[in-house]
């Protein structure tokens, strides 16, 4: 397996091809490929992001089948099941990297703010339980002058959310905490963007 400093690059690479126009990842999903993952996988690294449909990490990443463990939910939360996934993928099949990945005009995000500033009609129970896992993100910048231009409020907590998230991994996993102290595993913050479809990888921990 390579490591989280490899595995972060060939990362960086496809997504330099990928805003480049200069694909090569679906060449990787023949018959072949599917026959040889049949036996099993060794994705180099979890992707942790947000179901948007804009969003999808193998095309922006310029991955192929077997790849990438990618994990999946509305604001790029974490909740016990999605960190007992990220565990599973570092256990079981040694990846060395996490890529806790959101983006530009989340849905999500504004929807918590308009929770907090009371501008949005009532949302169910289930889509509240979203919210209220990005609000500790988002309260904090309640409180400064940003809470004026709500469009800068919810850029800036978009990357608030993504290192909330990214700092629960590092620090909320007994697993997480002994690999990164033990196995030079890396758990990393970035944000996409619609408009460009460039990564940044902003927050390396």
């Amino acid at each position: 397996m390579i490591s989280a400093s490899q595995a972060l690059e060939r990362l960086r690479e496809g997504n330099r091809r990928f805003v480049a126009d200069d694909c090569n990842g679906g060449q990787q999903a023949g018959k072949n490929r599917r026959r040889e993952l049949a036996a099993g996988q060794e994705p180099f690294a979890t992707i942790l992001g947000c179901s948007d449909s804009r969003v999808p990490a193998e095309i922006i990443f310029d991955q192929g089948l077997g790849d990438l463990f990618v994990i999946r939910v509305a604001g790029n939360i974490i909740a016990p099941s999605l960190v007992g996934s990220v565990e599973f993928a570092a256990a079981r099949f040694g990846t060395p990297l996490v890529v806790v990945l959101g983006h530009t005009q989340c849905g999500a995000i504004a929807a918590t703010v308009e929770e907090l500033t009371q501008q949005g009609g009532a949302q169910s129970p289930n889509l509240l339980s979203i919210v209220n896992r990005v609000r500790p993100s988002v309260l904090p910048l309640m409180n400064t002058e940003l809470r004026h231009d709500l469009h800068a409020l919810s850029r800036e907590a978009v990357r608030a959310n993504i290192r909330a998230s990214a700092n629960h991994l590092r620090h909320g996993s007994e697993l997480m905490e002994n690999l990164i102290e033990e196995k030079g595993f890396r758990v990393v913050g970035a944000e996409y963007s619609l408009e460009t479809g460039i990564v940044d990888f902003f927050d390396l921990g």
